[in-house]
């Protein structure tokens, strides 16, 4: 009768060990940017700004899922049939393009792997993780049921802009720090999008002008939960995707503007953001 006693009590332990063991779960989270104008032009009122405003934000309002374990992750885009954005008055349109990137990384291998594309091309950029240097803060805030504390990093950020006066790129260089909200509830190191290296699983992010939240997180699924690597695309360095992507950017910009001269009378506009 002892013998039975201790073999239960031990098959009850591993079966406790085990589940402690596991520990993974999909995370949803909702992306939105403030958009903010400066837009000069012949015919560029302020309802047309306005308009360009919201398609432009619209856009930009998706949603993500993250799968993960204690050492995986895998980021990317929630399937959805929006419809075309309509044009506004004046013949204004809106066109994101590029393709909807996947984002896999393995923190025990210090690794990641980017799906993603420009001009209709697919790149699988595949690099080294560099853990970011954030800096842990007091300030704590809920975010659902859980309680999430501060965190930011600051870095510098060189941006090209159009000039109306001259017509032509400068750069600009800022400062943008960017602030995260973390749970130690939830002990891994990851996080949406870029995102991660924190005590715990990053819930929202505000990062200039973008906006990442957690709407939903569902611990140990039933079904287990498959995490694979993404392997579809030309392989490149993160260093030679920003080269090419420097590269397709300054040839957008030169279409931009050769576009705008040919169409100087002002009554059309078409606005392109992505490769």
């Amino acid at each position: 009768m002892k013998n039975i006693i201790l073999l239960v009590i031990v098959l009850l332990s591993v079966a406790t060990v085990a589940t402690a063991q596991k520990f993974e779960g999909i995370a949803t989270y909702k992306t939105d940017r403030k958009v903010d104008l400066d837009m000069e032009g012949d015919g560029m009122n302020d309802a047309m700004k306005e308009q360009i405003a919201a398609q432009l934000r619209k856009q930009f309002q998706k949603e993500y899922t993250l799968t993960f374990n204690k050492d995986e992750s895998i980021y990317e885009e929630v399937e959805s049939l929006d419809a075309p954005a309509p044009q506004t008055a004046g013949g204004i349109s809106i066109v994101v393009s590029g393709g909807a990137d996947v984002l896999y990384r393995n923190l025990p291998q210090k690794e990641y792997a980017n799906e993603t594309e420009i001009s209709g091309k697919v790149f699988l950029i595949k690099d080294a993780l560099e853990k970011p240097a954030w800096i842990l803060e007091k300030e704590t805030r809920n975010i659902g049921d859980y309680t999430c504390f501060k965190a930011t990093k600051s870095r510098e950020v060189t941006e090209k802009q159009m000039t109306s006066e001259s017509d032509s790129l400068i750069e600009v260089t800022k400062l943008v720090t960017t602030t995260a909200w973390y749970t130690l509830d939830l002990p891994v190191q990851h996080g949406p999008d870029t995102y991660w290296g924190l005590p715990g699983l990053i819930l929202q992010v505000e990062d200039g002008d973008l906006t990442i939240l957690c709407s939903k997180i569902v611990l140990n699924p039933k079904e287990e939960v498959t995490i694979e690597v993404p392997k579809k695309g030309k392989k490149v360095t993160q260093a030679e995707f920003d080269e090419i992507q420097e590269k397709k950017t300054k040839e957008m910009m030169e279409r931009f503007q050769s576009d705008g001269r040919k169409n100087g009378d002002g009554n059309n506009f078409s606005i392109k953001i992505g490769g």
